[in-house]
């Protein structure tokens, strides 16, 4: 049976996928990345905002109608908050909750009477990632959060929190490993919460990684900024903990944060990105930022502003406010108009990008491990590499159409900013060529920046 797999949202709800993939190609089930072929079609939707909700709605519809004979499998947030309404969509066979996930592929086929096939029928070191190579995996640690930020419907969609066993992550990372990944990143609704109920942590969780795994690279996804041991980043100085973390910060004022009940205030978070940057020099943090609150007033934006461009942010993810129902903050009075957020967005955005290209210039001609991706077509007898380097800037590079650098982690510098991309293009190092008896060929880059 070929299986085809579609999330939308957080990388969470990737790494669950991935989780999946694997179950059902351990019972002898195929991968398929075309819908419009696949006998099962899963699909595990969002519902952080309105927007997402729609597009949801939107897959589920498309899907069915794209390949009408496929079951159709609908989980996640969007799924849990709505199970009436998605059941009863048209081609829908099957409704999972959020709190039935990791159950997921044994409730479909025990419901569906779908088909086992022999185990032999896949081999364990053919087994591959759902759908991002072998490039790096994001591995689910924990789930649901035990805070109630007022604007937020995924607690109500994900519940309580509840983390993975040490022993049960490290499995799965040294068996990932193995089969060619490079790099894993621990994702959650709620990560720096890992273990708070298994009188374990997320420090006890990395270090065990460190220790008993050989991955080359182990990041961090998104992580609240509290719950984090005051020792917490000396942990980075282990060159296998990639120097980078997404700290949501949503607001740049006090007042705006208490409305939102978030559990950090400015200068706690501040504090937060100093020990960062104290424990490794181009540590990058990139945040969230939610734009026109309920009572955010102009006063509260330019502390927002100034915040924001007083820290300095490797990138900013800007989401205009949209009020959930379910959430305190729907009901809160003071909805700040449509027209003035959009502004707001537009001025963060241009801060957003100015900030990004000052992390870019200080780059510039340092030399840095990168982690390539699949190349594009060749043009001109030169494929063009996409990668990232340890603190998770996007680098480029071309090389010649005979040479390949997919899966691989080389040294490369940095030799010109490309503004337009806002990343940075590189070349590999010629030593890399030598130690692999290549010619050190490579394309020159015209600096732009």
């Amino acid at each position: 049976m070929k299986i085809h797999f579609k999330a939308l949202g957080c990388r969470l709800n990737e790494a669950e996928l991935e989780q999946w993939s694997q179950q059902f190609q351990a019972e002898g089930h195929s991968i398929s990345q075309d819908a419009n072929t696949a006998d099962l079609l899963v699909f595990n939707s969002c519902a952080v905002t309105h927007e997402a909700s729609r597009k949801s709605r939107r897959l589920i519809n498309r899907l069915h109608r794209d390949n009408p004979q496929a079951k159709l499998v609908i989980t996640g947030c969007h799924a849990s908050l709505n199970p009436e309404e998605v059941a009863d969509t048209l081609g829908v066979d099957m409704v999972v909750s959020n709190d039935q996930k990791s159950e997921l592929p044994t409730l479909v086929m025990e419901s569906l009477d779908l088909p086992s096939m022999p185990l032999s029928a896949t081999e364990p070191d053919d087994i591959a990632l759902y759908q991002r190579g072998r490039h790096r995996a994001f591995i689910k640690v924990q789930d649901g959060c035990r805070y109630r930020c007022t604007y937020c419907i995924v607690t109500l969609a994900r519940g309580e929190e509840k983390s993975r066993g040490i022993a049960d992550c490290v499995s799965e990372i040294r068996a990932l490993n193995q089969q060619g990944i490079q790099e894993a990143v621990l994702t959650g609704v709620h990560v720096g919460g890992y273990g708070s109920d298994l009188g374990s942590s997320l420090y006890e969780l990395i270090q065990a990684i460190l220790d008993n795994t050989d991955l080359p690279r182990l990041r961090l996804a998104s992580v609240e900024p509290w719950d984090l041991p005051d020792n917490f980043f000396e942990l980075f100085k282990n060159p296998r903990l990639m120097p980078h973390m997404h700290l949501p910060l949503q607001s740049g004022s006090d007042t705006v944060l208490r409305r939102m009940a978030r559990r950090c205030k400015t200068t706690e978070f501040a504090e937060l990105v100093q020990k960062a940057r104290q424990a490794i020099a181009d540590f990058n943090i990139t945040t969230d930022i939610i734009v026109g609150f309920p009572g955010e007033t102009e006063s509260d934006w330019q502390q927002t502003l100034k915040f924001v461009e007083d820290t300095g942010f490797g990138h900013l993810h800007i989401f205009p406010y949209s009020p959930r129902e379910g959430t305190k903050a729907a009901r809160l009075p003071a909805q700040v108009e449509k027209s003035i957020k959009q502004k707001r967005c537009k001025e963060l955005a241009t801060l957003g990008e100015a900030m990004k290209l000052e992390i870019l210039q200080q780059s510039r001609n340092n030399t840095s491990e990168v982690l390539w991706e699949r190349p594009s077509s060749a043009e001109n007898g030169y494929h063009r590499f996409t990668g990232y380097t340890q603190n998770y800037l996007r680098v480029e590079t071309h090389i010649p159409e005979k040479y390949d650098l997919e899966y691989s982690i080389t040294p490369a510098k940095i030799v010109a900013i490309n503004k337009e991309k806002l990343t940075l293009e590189m070349k590999v190092e010629d030593n890399y060529y030598r130690d692999k008896k290549l010619a050190p060929a490579i394309i020159p880059i015209k600096a732009i920046g």
